[in-house]
């Protein structure tokens, strides 16, 4: 008997003891939800701001690329360093830094033929299998030209050297993030003006920022220049206006409100 009462008073503390657990629980989710319900449906106000700075480009750059074909792979790059060559000095005594000159890429392709294979019908005719028959090597240069008024003598000298696609200028800010920044601060304090006005109208107080977010807007031009032959050399360099860049900062600004 006195086990069985044993046994039994043992089951009834332990029933409440798991009752007092799952009462605890149950609070400890109900103040969780609670917690999270007022943090979804907290008062806020999204307000936008846009910022710009304009500045005339103080860079121009130009991309080429050189192109020849041979019988052999090495002829054709002895052929490529020809006109490197005359490039290089050009842009040397043009007084572009070694620096501002970088080889992008190298690279080298064979060139297959087919031929036809007699008798021909009135349906075509019949062609071997593709044999390599010679190989086009290429080197694409980019170049950076610190003083853009001379743009124009550059780009008329690097097309009578025998490159085979000359693009730019594409004038540009050479340090854009003095710039970026300017507009970014213009940006968030047009944004925080008008949280400011906003607040004032609904009579409410602006608490915390809750959210921000930004894009930009970077834009730079670009020109694309044919090859010319020699006879241009001696003509007077073309005047290429400069123009302005516009570098612009727009950003949306999420502000708690009391």
């Amino acid at each position: 008997m006195e086990t069985l009462f044993t046994n039994k008073r043992f089951i009834k503390v332990t029933t409440v003891l798991a009752v007092l657990l799952c009462l605890l629980t149950l609070s400890a989710l109900f103040h969780s939800a609670g917690r999270k319900g007022n943090k979804e449906n907290q008062n806020i106000i999204t307000v936008t701001g846009h910022g710009e700075v304009k500045a005339i480009p103080d860079i121009a750059t130009f991309s080429l690329s050189i192109r020849a074909e041979a019988k052999t792979v090495k002829e054709a790059d002895a052929k490529v360093a020809v006109i490197e060559k005359k490039v290089l000095d050009f842009l040397k005594t043009s007084n572009i830094l070694e620096k501002d000159i970088k080889t992008e890429s190298v690279s080298f392709n064979p060139k297959y033929e087919s031929k036809n294979i007699a008798p021909c019908t009135q349906y075509g005719c019949t062609s071997s299998n593709p044999i390599i028959v010679g190989y086009e090597s290429y080197e694409n240069i980019t170049v950076k030209v610190r003083n853009t008024d001379d743009a124009g003598a550059i780009k008329q000298g690097l097309g009578a050297l025998g490159v085979e696609n000359l693009y730019g200028p594409n004038f540009a800010i050479d340090d854009e993030d003095t710039l970026k920044a300017d507009a970014r601060k213009q940006a968030i304090d047009d944004a925080r003006e008008k949280a400011k006005i906003l607040s004032r109208d609904l009579g409410v107080r602006l608490g915390h920022i809750t959210s921000f977010n930004e894009s930009g807007n970077y834009p730079m031009p670009m020109m694309y220049a044919k090859a010319m032959d020699g006879a241009g050399v001696e003509s007077a360099p073309a005047s290429l206006p400069k123009g302005e860049n516009t570098i612009s900062s727009d950003v949306t600004i999420t502000y708690e409100i009391r």
